[in-house]
């Protein structure tokens, strides 16, 4: 390799180094920025947009980039605060990685942005299908260890009579069904939540991506 060429994969190794960890930074300042959405989900799950960092470095540096920033947010958050000893973010980056590399790989392989838009969108589902059992097996047995399992029950069935009530004074020609498991909560509550997240997420990605290009390639 000439000297000229090793210069070159030098700084684009160093390049790729500093905007990975720059992404990481931002991704977790987002992910302390979570917030509840009451009327959709629990108040003890909130929504963030710290996978909008990891998949834009999926988008600009490769998946295995998007994966380290999932990573590296999760382990911020976990030794500067974690409320669930490290399990919630153990789900968190299972998760992150779920939507980053069917993302990051569809598009390495089509990238146009119609490749991006598939892959975002592959991606979001995949999160929103392992949501259900990642939460099922790893962070509810966790919840229920601060709230009993009929008391989390409760909270989905006072969200679902609280739409039914809406669809009603609207005269709806149909209801919610009830939930009466945790199985059942997490697939009518969480799945879908957790696709409206990934879903977020894209659509603040293909906003922003452009401008921020210069700084991700250069």
């Amino acid at each position: 390799m000439s000297t000229a060429a090793s210069v070159a994969a030098q700084r684009s190794r160093t390049h790729k180094i500093a905007v990975t960890a720059m992404l990481s930074a931002a991704a977790a300042v987002l992910m302390f920025l979570e917030f509840p959405i009451p009327f959709l989900i629990p108040s003890f799950v909130e929504l963030d947009f710290s996978e909008l960092p990891a998949l834009l470095a999926a988008f600009s540096l490769g998946p295995v980039s998007g994966v380290v920033v999932c990573l590296v947010k999760n382990v911020i958050k976990g030794l500067l605060f974690s409320g669930t000893g490290g399990v919630g973010e153990m789900c968190n980056f299972l998760l992150g990685i779920c939507f980053i590399i069917p993302a990051g790989v569809i598009y390495r392989y089509r990238k146009t942005r119609s490749g991006a838009l598939i892959g975002a969108l592959a991606g979001a589902v995949v999160m929103a299908v392992c949501s259900v059992p990642v939460n099922y097996f790893i962070s509810y047995p966790v919840y229920t260890r601060f709230l009993p399992i009929d008391v989390i029950i409760s909270m989905y069935q006072e969200i679902i009579q609280s739409f039914n009530g809406l669809l009603a004074r609207m005269s709806a020609p149909f209801t919610l069904p009830s939930v009466n498991g945790l199985l059942s909560c997490l697939i009518a509550f969480n799945a879908p939540f957790t696709l409206l997240k990934g879903l977020l997420d894209t659509a603040l990605c293909f906003l922003i991506y452009k401008p921020l290009s210069p700084l991700l390639h250069k």
